[in-house]
Formats: C-alpha cells, sequence, structure tokens
C-alpha cells in the first residue's frame, strides 16, 4: 500500500501533535485542525491504514493514535520541517559558550552542561582522543644518581611530566645524550613505533641508560593511550523527571541510573556524519530502546573530534533539537578552529 500525500500529511499531524502534548491522537481532533477539508470518517480510514503499515500505533485504553518508531523516521526523513535556531536562541547559545568555555579542557566539564540547558534533555558529551598521536619533544631533569623527571610535550604542545626511579644508577652527566637519542628516535612516532624502536635500541646502550629511556619512553606511551581514551560526560540526567514519558519511578530510575552508571555505552557514531538520529529499537543498547538519541559532531582541531547526544523519549521535539544541537557543534569547531562564533541567520543570507 502506497503512502499517499494525504496520508503523509496526516502522519505528520500526528506526529506533531504528540510531541507537544504527550496525548494519543484522535480523527476528530484531526478534522478541525484541517478544517473540515477531510472528514472525520476519511481520518479514521487514513488512521487505521497507518497503524496497520506500522507507522502508527493506538494504545489500548484510547481511540487515539501515537507515532510508532517507524512513524518517527518517516518523519525525520522527510516529513519534518528543517527549523533554524532563532536570533534569540543563536545569542544565547554563543553568549553561554564566550562566558564558560575557555580551552579544549573545559569542552568535557561545560558542553553537555550548556547543551542540556538549551535543549531541556539529558545530554551526554564524548571527546575521543587523536588517533595518531606522537610525541614532539622530550626533556629530561636529573634528580640523583637513581631518579630523574622526564617531561613530555604532545604535537598538541600539552606538557606532562613525572619523576622516575630506576633500578641502577646512572650517570646524571649522560642524560643529554638520553635525551638526544630520545628526541631523535621517539619524536613523531605512534604508541606501536615507539615500543618497536625501543627493543630495537635494547642492545646498543648499556643497561643503566637503556633503562631510563625505557621509563621515558614508557611514559610517553602511556600518555599517547590516555590522550587517545574516550572521554564521556553526562549532565541533566533529572530532565527526564519532567516528562510524562517518566511519571513511572522505576522506569525513570532505570534510565537516569543507564546515564549515571553505564554512560560509556551511550551511542558514539563513528561514520563522521555531522548529525545523526537514533529512534527507539535503533539504538543497539536495551536501556534505550524506547527513547530517541541525536548526536551531532565537532571538530576539536589536532585531529580530536568531540560528541555531543541528547537522549530523550521518542515523541522529542525533533526539529529543536536537531536546530540548537547543529548551531551548538558548529559554533565549537568554528571556535577551535577559527576562533570565531558562527555567522546568525540574518547574516548567512
Amino acid at each position: 500500500m502506497d503512502l499517499t500525500e494525504r496520508k503523509k500529511q496526516i502522519l505528520k499531524r500526528v506526529v506533531e501533535d504528540y510531541i507537544a502534548a504527550a496525548e494519543p491522537v484522535g480523527s476528530k481532533a484531526l478534522a478541525e485542525e484541517m478544517g473540515g477539508s477531510v472528514s472525520s470518517a476519511t481520518i479514521r480510514n487514513e488512521l487505521a491504514d497507518l497503524v496497520e503499515m506500522g507507522y502508527l500505533e493506538q494504545p489500548h485504553t484510547s481511540a487515539g493514535r501515537v507515532p510508532s518508531p517507524k512513524g518517527y523516521r518517516l518523519y525525520v526523513n522527510e516529513l519534518m520541517e528543517k527549523r533554524e535556531v532563532s536570533e534569540t536562541e543563536a545569542e544565547e547559545i554563543n553568549e553561554q559558550l564566550k562566558s564558560k568555555l575557555s580551552g579544549t579542557d573545559s569542552v568535557i566539564a561545560k558542553a553537555g552542561q550548556m547543551v542540556s540547558s538549551i535543549v531541556n534533555y539529558p545530554v551526554y558529551s564524548v571527546t575521543g582522543g587523536r588517533r595518531e598521536a606522537s610525541v614532539k619533544r622530550f626533556e629530561l631533569i636529573a634528580v640523583d644518581e637513581m631518579s630523574f623527571i622526564v617531561v613530555v610535550m604532545g604535537e598538541d604542545n600539552r606538557v606532562k611530566s613525572q619523576l622516575q626511579r630506576s633500578d641502577l644508577p646512572f650517570d646524571s652527566q649522560r642524560l643529554a645524550d638520553v635525551k638526544e637519542l630520545l628526541n631523535t628516535h621517539f619524536t613523531g612516532r605512534s604508541a606501536d613505533e615507539m615500543s618497536a624502536r625501543l627493543m630495537s635500541l635494547s642492545e646498543q646502550l648499556s643497561p643503566e641508560l637503556f633503562l631510563v629511556v625505557s621509563k621515558a619512553v614508557e611514559y610517553a606511551i602511556g600518555v599517547l593511550e590516555q590522550s587517545a581514551q574516550r572521554n564521556v560526560e553526562t549532565a541533566g540526567a533529572s530532565q527526564i523527571l519532567k516528562m510524562p514519558e517518566y511519571r513511572d519511578v522505576d522506569k525513570a530510575h532505570d534510565l537516569v541510573t543507564f546515564l549515571v552508571d553505564n554512560k560509556e555505552e551511550l551511542p558514539v557514531p563513528d561514520d563522521g556524519a555531522p548529525l545523526k538520529i537514533l529512534i527507539g529499537p535503533e539504538n543497539v543498547n536495551e536501556a534505550l530502546k524506547e527513547t530517541s538519541v541525536v548526536v551531532a559532531s565537532y571538530d576539536i582541531g589536532d585531529g580530536m573530534r568531540g560528541l555531543v547526544g541528547v537522549v530523550g523519549p521518542t515523541r522529542m521535539d525533533y526539529a529543536t533539537v536537531t536546530a540548537r544541537l547543529s548551531y551548538f557543534a558548529d559554533s565549537l569547531t568554528r571556535m577551535f578552529g577559527k576562533n570565531e562564533l558562527p555567522p546568525k541567520e540574518e547574516d548567512k543570507e
């Protein structure tokens, strides 16, 4: 059975009415909205067809219909009118960014909080490390004959340091030679390449100096691996308590617990798409089967990528969420890449 234009328009109205009121939508209300151009009887028939086709569902206790995940998917893909942020919304987002984000380190801590206040849904933020990170420079500082401080500067100019203790005494005067060797053979390499290179030098150095090199390289590899780890933070989990879908305390508790205790299992699309919408069963995790997740990506620079995801009921206001989330992600990309905010809508014309 083909989905006619009238069926599409009725489906669109059902979705948008249900998003707005969280109440099943009946034929009488739809007939009134359509100004009497289509009779209630005709609308009832169309609604029945949409149920049969899997786009709508009919709760047992109601004569009205609600969208199914399939209905929401068609709505998002074809029927939803694209919404742009208003000038007021843009100014609010830009103001928050200017006042609360001062650098890459603050993104994880604050981006989720800001988006949650903007969209009024729970939010999670993800920063993935650099896949091909490497060390830009090594420095070694002698402490005594059994210990030294290794300083590692990454390609992003971040500096990490740690006190290292050797199992054998070494000549601190030789640390300059060791530093030169480290900067010659271990900079600009991945963690795996550094490990392989370390093994190849094992027979070229005295045991005590090889220990110093090993300690320095092992620390640097640890720094690179840490920078590549994924960091996930959640914010606004209590927002779901305001939604009719979560009046059931147990249901609300289960989702809040998942967001707080199992945040690493939240969806992290890796296809590079700037925006992705996962509706109901499209979410792999069982805890999210009755939710929708909208995820936007942004570029931090230096090979690093961040994600911000919004979690809510399938009755999510997709048009508003996608508009605000896309604008926010675009703002972050511009801030880190060009040190500027995206233009307002009137500036784009």
